[in-house]
């Protein structure tokens, strides 16, 4: 038995060394490894053995197993390496080429935009405030002048979190514009100074979401920018000079601005302002519609009701708020026509800016 299994090992050696391809290794160990080589029929026989055989001659098989696995694994690394080393040789690398520029994330359109408005109106003494965009019936709309009756609510259709049913006048929503965070401003502020509160100047940026029909003007998400000013004495000529001073900021010193009188539930006197046309210059165009004007934001005199519901003394306090798209913004300083590529993450896009 033992010459058997000397012999096994010189024939398997021997053959393991000639091979050159992993397919015929992957042969010989089948064959000389696998269930029904002879070395596993050595290591069957053992029980037909002595009990004085067994042992010396299962020590021996198991000798020759080892070696053949061993012999196996040299072999498949060594044709592995050999294999890399003809790939290699086959590759040209010209060292005089021009090295590949790394390519770099930037920052999204709207968020540059965004941070445009905020250097401006920082310039201009204006905080940045954060509120929530999970908002009640009561901040969303109430607090705002928007009782349940009111018919603007139908302006704004809403994606509601929890109904009516479960928290009974005061449903939660996603808020669908930046303006409770008006009131949330006003409550800390006037809560922190009750008797005689110091004038307050912020801008409450953030998203909004509406139950709208996505098209290449409208989106069910978008950001927005509100601003909030309140002190004693604030009149609309403050607000006129105040954004008059954001659009040739934005814009450039040239730009053109002009009021139309609008309606909103939370402010009185309202108004809209539309800045003239930096394409055209006035002229008409298809940016513009033919009219000159660009509509940018919505403004107007601080309600009394809102301020009194800020905690401000509406005998005492005044103050304006307005609020702006950024997507809209843009849209209309780079000439982009659908808003629905700000969402569609589509690098050939983005890259542009």
């Amino acid at each position: 038995m033992q010459e058997k299994l000397d012999s096994i090992k010189k024939e398997a050696l021997d053959a393991v060394e000639a091979i050159t391809e992993i397919s015929v290794l992957e042969a010989w160990q089948v064959k000389y490894l696998g269930r029904s080589s002879a070395i596993m029929e050595v290591f069957k026989s053992l029980g037909t053995l002595s009990k004085e055989e067994k042992p010396a001659i299962g020590k021996a098989a198991n000798i020759v197993k080892v070696a053949l696995e061993a012999a196996s694994e040299e072999k498949e690394s060594q044709l592995k390496q050999e294999r890399i080393n003809q790939s290699l040789a086959g590759e040209k690398i010209d060292v005089t080429l021009p090295g590949r520029r790394t390519v770099s994330g930037g920052l999204h359109p709207t968020t540059q935009t965004l941070r445009e408005i905020y250097r401006v109106f920082g310039d201009m003494g204006f905080q940045i405030y954060r509120s929530q965009e999970v908002e009640t019936d009561q901040y969303n709309f109430q607090h705002l002048n928007f009782p349940p009756y009111h018919p603007a609510r139908d302006m704004q259709d809403t994606f509601f979190v929890k109904s009516a049913e479960d928290r009974g006048d005061d449903p939660l929503m996603l808020r669908t514009h930046t303006s409770p965070g008006q009131i949330h401003a006003m409550l800390e502020h006037t809560s922190k100074y009750p008797d005689d509160p110091p004038p307050i100047r912020i801008i409450l940026p953030g998203m909004c979401y509406r139950y709208e029909q996505i098209t290449a003007r409208s989106e069910i998400q978008f950001n927005q920018v509100e601003g909030l000013a309140v002190g004693k004495g604030i009149a609309f000529g403050d607000l006129k000079g105040t954004l008059s001073n954001f659009a040739r900021r934005m814009f450039g010193q040239d730009a053109k601005t002009r009021f139309r009188a609008s309606h909103f539930p939370f402010t009185e006197p309202s108004a809209e302002m539309d800045v003239g046309c930096f394409l055209c210059k006035g002229e008409g165009c298809s940016v513009c519609k033919g009219a000159g004007w660009l509509e940018i934001l919505g403004c107007g005199m601080v309600h009394p009701t809102v301020l009194k519901n800020g905690g401000f003394d509406p005998e005492v306090y005044s103050g304006f708020a307005f609020g702006m798209g950024p997507e809209r913004i843009t849209m209309m300083r780079h000439h982009i026509e659908d808003i629905r590529n700000f969402w569609a993450n589509d690098l050939r896009f983005l890259e542009q800016f």
